[in-house]
This record gives C-alpha cells, sequence and structure tokens, in this order.
C-alpha cells in the first residue's frame, strides 16, 4: 500500500532531521525515529509531532529553538505536502496538510478494497495465540466468550499486519479437575440407578451433570457399578470429558471461533515431556531437592519467589505441566506466544515469563492479555451467577438469545483488563442506542442509498472521475480524515494486542457517517417517493432525533449531479472501511436491516 498521509509526514520530519543534522544546526546523534498523531484539538492542525522536545536535551537548544529550525526545513523542502507549519509552546510542531493531499486517502481505499488498512509490519513473524483453554468440566460460560471473542479478533489483527498466527486450544484433560468430574458424574449416575451416593464436597454441580450421568447410563447401562469406585470414575470422566469438549468445540464454531489446534495436557505426561524438562532444569542447576520436593529457581528470572514442581508425594504441580507445555510451544518454532487469560490468573505471569527465559528464550517471547470478568444484565438487573454452585449463563445461551454478532461486538466494546457489564437487552435493541446495530446499520443505510441510486439509473462513479474539489468542504474532510485515521488504528491495536480500539473507532465512523447523511441530501428528491431513501421509516431507526435523511442539507450547495457523484464516491469509501472493521471483528456487515 502506498505511503499513508501519516507516514509521509514522518518520513518529511525524517528527511528535515538528516538535512539539519548534516548542515550543523543540529547536531543530532543518535537519529531519532519521529513520531506524529493527531493533535487533541482539530484546530491545531492535521498532525503533531513532539520530536523538538525530545531532542532538546541532545542538542542543548531549548524545544522551541529546535521545532523553529525544523519547521524552516520542511516549510522549503516539502512545499506540497504541508499548507501550514506551526510552533507551539513548549515545543510541539502542527502540521496542516495542503486539502487536496487528503483526497488521496479516499484513492486508496478505493484501489485496496478488502486489504485498505493492512500492513506488513509483522514481517511474517511466527505467533502462537492461546485462548479459551477451557476446562472440559462444563459448558463454556461468558468469561469464555468474551476470551474467545477477544482471542478470534486478536487473531485477525495480527494477521491483517503481517503476522503468521497459529490459534490454539489448551486441553485441560489432566489431573486433578478431571478426577473431580469424574466423581461428579459417578456419583449422579448412581443416583440416577437408585443407588446409595456421596456426592464429593468440592464436586462439579449444575444440572448439565446430571445430563452427563444420564449419558453414561445409556452408554454403559449398570456394568459401571460392578467396577471398583476409582475404575468407575475414570471411565466416568474420560465420557464426560470428551462430550464436554465436543459440545465446546461445537459452540465456538457458531460463535465463529475456530483453532488450528487442540493440545491436549494428557500427551505432556503420556509423552514424558513433563519429567523430561524438570530433569534438564536439575541438570542445569535451576531446580533443587528441598524438603522432600523439587523447586523450580524461579526468582533467578524476575519471580518473587522459586515455585515447587514436584510435590514430596511424586505428583507434579500445575506449574510443572504448564512450563513442559510452553516449552513444547517455543520448541514448535514459534516466535512469540500470547496467552489469553482470566484476570485471576495475573500471579501466574511471571511464573511463566521466568519458564521461557529458563529455557532460553527472551522475556519479550511472551505476552500474556488479562481478561476481567463480566457481568450479565437485563436493563438495570444483575443476572446472579455462581460457577461453583453450577449457576451460570452459558455462551450458547448467550449467542442464541441476542445472536453472534452482537455478542462479538459488546465482549470487544472494553478493554480486555476491564470489568464488562454485559446488557442482554439493550444487545437486541434495534436503535441507535445498541452499538453494534449502530454501526451495522450505517452499513446497510449507504447499501440502500447505493441499490436507490442503481434504481434510478445513477451512475456509482469512481474516485478520479469526480470533482476533486468537491471533497474539500468541511464535513466531507472530517469524513475522509477518520478514513484516513483506520490503518493506524489498526497497525495501533494489533501491536498494542487491543481489539477494542476498532470498536471505538467504528462506532466514532458510524457516528460521523449518521450526522453527515442527516444533515447532506445525496439523492434528489423525488415527488412520489417509493424507495427507501426516501422513506425513511424502512431504516427502522432513529440517529440524533432524526430519520434517514428527512431533512434537506443545511448548507448552501446545490444539489448537482456533480455533488451526488462526489457524496456517493465518498460513501462508498466509507462503507468500504465500516466492512473491513466489522469484518476484523467477526461481525456481519448487513445490506438491509
Amino acid at each position: 500500500m502506498e505511503a499513508l498521509l501519516q507516514n509521509q509526514v514522518v518520513d518529511a520530519i525524517a528527511v528535515a532531521l538528516e538535512k539539519v543534522s548534516e548542515s550543523g544546526e543540529l547536531p543530532i546523534s543518535p537519529m531519532p525515529s519521529p513520531a506524529v498523531e493527531p493533535p487533541k484539538r482539530p484546530e491545531w492542525g492535521d498532525f503533531s509531532c513532539n520530536v523538538a522536545m525530545t531532542l532538546a536535551s541532545t542538542v542543548k537548544q531549548s524545544p522551541m529553538k529546535v521545532a523553529g529550525v525544523l519547521a524552516t526545513s520542511l516549510r522549503k523542502d516539502f512545499p506540497e505536502l504541508f499548507k501550514q507549519i506551526d510552533v507551539a509552546p513548549p515545543g510541539f510542531l502542527n502540521f496542516t496538510l495542503h486539502p487536496r493531499r487528503w483526497i488521496e486517502v479516499l484513492q486508496a481505499i478505493e484501489s485496496h478494497g478488502s486489504s485498505y488498512g493492512a500492513s506488513h509490519i509483522g514481517k511474517g513473524k511466527k505467533i502462537l495465540l492461546e485462548f479459551v483453554s477451557a476446562n472440559p468440566t462444563g459448558p463454556l460460560h461468558v468469561g469464555h466468550g468474551r476470551g474467545a471473542a477477544l482471542g478470534q479478533a486478536m487473531a485477525s489483527l495480527l494477521t491483517s499486519t503481517g503476522y503468521t498466527v497459529s490459534r490454539e486450544f489448551y486441553i485441560n484433560d489432566a489431573g486433578r479437575q478431571l478426577q473431580l468430574l469424574g466423581r461428579s458424574v459417578y456419583a449422579r449416575y448412581r443416583e440416577l440407578l437408585g443407588k446409595d451416593s456421596t456426592f464429593p464436597e468440592d464436586g462439579y454441580h449444575g444440572d448439565y451433570i446430571k445430563g452427563l450421568a444420564e449419558s453414561v447410563a445409556h452408554s454403559h447401562g449398570e456394568s459401571l457399578l460392578e467396577n471398583v469406585p476409582d475404575e468407575a470414575e475414570a471411565v466416568c470422566a474420560q465420557m464426560a470429558s470428551q462430550i464436554l469438549l465436543d459440545r465446546i468445540k461445537e459452540d465456538l464454531a457458531k460463535f465463529g471461533v475456530n483453532f488450528e489446534t487442540w493440545f491436549s495436557e494428557a500427551t505432556l505426561h503420556s509423552q514424558g515431556l513433563v519429567q523430561k524438562n524438570l530433569d534438564e532444569l536439575h541438570v542445569r542447576g535451576l531446580a533443587k531437592e528441598e524438603d522432600g520436593a523439587l523447586w523450580f529457581r524461579s526468582s533467578e528470572f524476575g519471580d518473587d519467589k522459586d515455585r515447587v514442581v514436584k510435590k514430596q508425594d511424586g505428583t507434579y504441580t500445575y506449574l510443572a505441566a504448564d512450563m513442559a507445555y510452553h516449552r513444547d510451544k517455543l520448541d514448535r518454532g514459534f516466535d512469540m506466544l500470547v496467552n489469553i487469560w482470566g484476570a485471576d490468573h495475573h500471579g501466574y505471569i511471571p511464573r511463566m515469563s521466568a519458564t521461557v527465559q529458563a529455557f532460553g528464550h527472551e522475556k519479550e517471547s511472551l505476552r500474556v492479555v488479562l481478561v476481567q470478568m463480566v457481568s450479565l444484565l437485563r436493563g438495570t438487573q444483575k443476572i446472579e451467577m455462581s460457577k461453583r454452585a453450577g449457576e451460570f449463563v452459558t455462551l450458547r445461551e448467550v449467542v442464541e438469545e441476542v445472536g453472534s454478532d452482537a455478542a462479538n461486538f459488546f465482549f470487544l466494546m472494553r478493554r480486555a483488563d476491564t470489568h464488562l457489564d454485559f446488557d442482554l437487552e439493550l444487545a437486541k435493541q434495534q436503535s441507535s442506542d445498541n452499538p453494534v446495530y449502530y454501526v451495522q446499520y450505517a452499513h446497510a443505510r449507504l447499501a440502500s442509498l447505493f441499490r436507490v441510486a442503481q434504481e434510478r439509473h445513477v451512475t456509482l462513479p469512481i474516485i478520479e472521475d469526480v470533482d476533486a474539489s468537491l471533497f474539500l468542504g468541511a464535513d466531507e474532510l472530517g469524513l475522509i480524515k477518520t478514513l484516513a485515521q483506520y490503518p493506524c488504528i489498526l497497525e495501533g491495536s494489533a501491536l498494542a494486542l487491543e481489539p477494542h480500539r476498532i470498536t471505538f473507532y467504528l462506532q466514532d465512523l458510524a457516528a460521523q457517517l449518521h450526522a453527515y447523511y442527516n444533515k447532506h441530501r445525496v439523492l434528489p428528491a423525488m415527488e412520489n417517493p417509493v424507495h427507501s431513501e426516501e422513506r425513511p421509516q424502512e431504516h427502522g431507526v432513529e440517529t440524533n432525533g432524526k430519520t434517514a435523511n428527512a431533512d434537506q442539507e443545511s448548507t448552501n450547495i446545490q444539489l448537482t449531479p456533480q455533488v451526488t457523484a462526489a457524496r456517493l464516491a465518498l460513501l462508498r469509501q466509507v462503507q468500504t472501511v465500516l466492512r473491513n472493521g466489522l469484518t476484523l471483528l467477526g461481525i456481519s456487515s448487513p445490506e438491509k436491516m
């Protein structure tokens, strides 16, 4: 993709830095990498840069003096790019571009279409993204849903910015959780057959356990009653966990979430990888025997204390298996591991960081994103949930009630590390109060407009065939500048692993589109309107108290065929960016609503 305007500004500043350094005006060493961003207030210009302030101490000049030298150089060498360059205290460079340069944004969108915003900053770097990884001991709940939406969106973001991403689900099919599942199901199985049964105090509750017991009874009849309890519980655990895992896969697939690999924890034990890794650490002096247990010297890699990996009774801790798993990930040749965990695993991060370092990898090769809890609401009423008591709302129930689009968007509306209130009633509303409906409606509204234009035999022009001066009004430039931000938003979102930035952006773009559409007529009015643009009730939603283009534009521009052509061309690019952003998040872009 050709250089974005923002990148053109960065390149121009870099040239100016080199030039003033070579001339001796500002002896710069080392040469900085300038960064630009939109200023906090639009009247300050299109872009702002603080490089003068970062250089001041190096060149022993005041920030204002440094900024002035750079501004002079930039005005001289890049008159075709900058309409105005201002120096503002305490040393900011504020840039206003020539308005016509913004038309390049529309040309780029039209040229690249569905790939607009994509980049190659990842340079093919291989990332293993592990997320959800729910124990196959119960159905997926809404918390898992948030992690699933986040992981799927993150994979799309990273892929679109040039990374090679593999998605993996780690199946916790070994250890105490499976034993408890087996005991719980076996207890319900005995109850079902009219036998005395003691339910484990810390077992899994909920009606789904009874359903699993019925499946076991259907498959095995009363034969398990003849087995010793340990053997019967193992059979129950194996069968129940497989049923639950199949349901998990089905629920995720319906939610639009897929994985390249499903990694079984049990294979780590069956292949001896857990003990092999501990032996290696022991030989290298990174594990020690103390009080009859084996300890990992994790404190040598930044952990606050050493950790037990093998207990006195010879059994492994959870950490031992997780260490083997992460070693296996790195041995598969990935450059970076990204884990999405529940917020309650915060204390586990230093242990895994120590693990990757102990096996010879950089600390930065592991990144962990923590996901906070989700509270379900119906309006103002909170839905009480208790996982321990088996009382929780499943992901399947949420998706069936509000749809996968709304569920995805709502899960992605906030930073992952902040608490999320998910209002089921709001997610079903067909109004501007519902953020996903508001964004999708913006796309559908434009699709309706283009259908009407075609029905009236109005040509949908390409950018280069339109009078460019008609893109330079304040409202048009405002839309174009927002469209120009998309590649930068996408890049920043990928690097920070924060998909919520895309939802924020889409809501802002949709709001701008609705405001523009309500203010400016696109197609001429008809005497006896029968089409959707002239019948706002067909759009089914109000925006800012107005409906679908019912008012004539408030500007004095006459609606000529040339103006219609320019507005149609502009709005086609808006629709493209809306569709690109929604697709990236795994959300549909409806043509009708």
